[in-house]
Parts: C-alpha cells; structure tokens; sequence
C-alpha cells in the first residue's frame, strides 16, 4: 500500500499541476517493517512539498490527501491513514517589490553592480515568511550571499557544471567563510542603512 502510493504521488506534479505552474512532491522518506518475512503493520512516509504559489499548494495538499485515502480504501485498510503537517511547512515567501529595490540599490552601490543580481524564484524551505507575517505582511527583502569558491565558480560556470557545485544541502558543501562573511554582513548593514540614513544622506 506504501509503494502503491509513493508511485501515485509522483503523479500529482506530471498529471495534475499546469505546465504554468511549479510544484515539487518529494517522498523523502519510507518507513515500514524490521524483517524480511514479517509484514508491517504501518508504514510512514514522509513528503517535501515545494511551491511558488499558495493556491497550487493547496491544490498539491488536497491531491496528496485524495491518493493516500484512495490508495489505503483499495488496499482495504481497517483503518484511514493519519495525516499530518509538520512544523516545518512554512508559507509561501514573496519580496515586497518596494523594499526589493531599495535594497539591491543599496547592495549594488555596497559591493559593485557586477556583484548584485536577481536569482528568480527557488524551491526552498524558508522560514522567512512567517517573521513579516506575525508583524501584520510588513514589507520584507530576502536574499542569498554566494559562498563557493571564486576560482571554483568560474570553471563550473566555464564548463556548464553549476548545477553539481554543492548547495546547502549536500554533505560536500563548505562555504568560503573569506570573504563570505565579511560580504554577508556588510549586505545587511547597507540594506539596513536604506531605512536608518536620513532622507537625502548617503547611506
């Protein structure tokens, strides 16, 4: 029943969400039984869900609750699943469009408009958005500082190998901490200065 449902699932993205959209739906994790010949009596899974947009979220959630019920009414389950969301699903993060360019402003005049640019939309779990949402939506900025190695970067960027450069994720990652840290602080303090310097003052 476990692998009947893993296998649907893989469906709600290629099946259900429009080419317009993105959705991600990992099954990150398949717990069930101890012993070869003894059959488990449950099986958990566990799900990464990653969207752009909160109503594809919600459409994904209501997929993924219809195929597991499915699967475990066709498997004639004694009992419905459990379903739950874990503490770790975190609303949608957006940039105020305002604050947004103020603070590349700022960066771009910190560290040199060949350092500052746009990355588009990313897939990752980020507890950002719940900080301007329990102070009423405030305007809010979020944005990454590179780490890879300067010298790294350019050769996977010459041979079109960025994508295997290991991100934050991977168990090879290991950030330059100079001049990372140094740049990552000295964003914050420009960014910062755009709301603390006096109308007219140079931050």
């Amino acid at each position: 029943m476990a692998a009947a449902a893993v296998m649907r699932l893989q469906t709600v993205v290629s099946r259900e969400i429009a080419m317009t959209d993105n959705a991600v739906v990992s099954v990150g994790s398949l717990q069930a039984g101890s012993s070869a010949n003894i059959i488990p009596n449950e099986a958990v899974l566990q799900l990464n869900i990653r969207t752009f947009n909160d109503r594809v979220r919600e459409q994904v959630l209501s997929s993924i609750r219809r195929i597991v019920n499915g699967e475990a009414t066709t498997s004639g389950a004694p009992k419905p699943p459990e379903i739950t969301t874990l503490p770790g699903e975190f609303p949608l993060t957006v940039n105020d469009e305002d604050a947004t360019r103020k603070v590349e402003e700022a960066l771009r005049q910190r560290l040199g408009a060949e350092r500052v640019g746009p990355t588009g939309p990313a897939s990752a779990s980020e507890d950002f958005s719940v900080i301007p949402r329990a102070w009423g939506d405030v305007p809010s900025v979020y944005w990454a500082v590179g780490g890879t190695d300067p010298q790294k970067y350019a050769e996977a960027e010459r041979t079109g190998s960025l994508n295997k450069l290991p991100s934050n994720h991977s168990p090879e990652f290991a950030p330059v901490i100079n001049p990372t840290l140094r740049t990552g602080i000295e964003a914050m303090l420009a960014a910062a200065g755009v709301w603390l310097t006096p109308a007219g003052a140079k931050p």
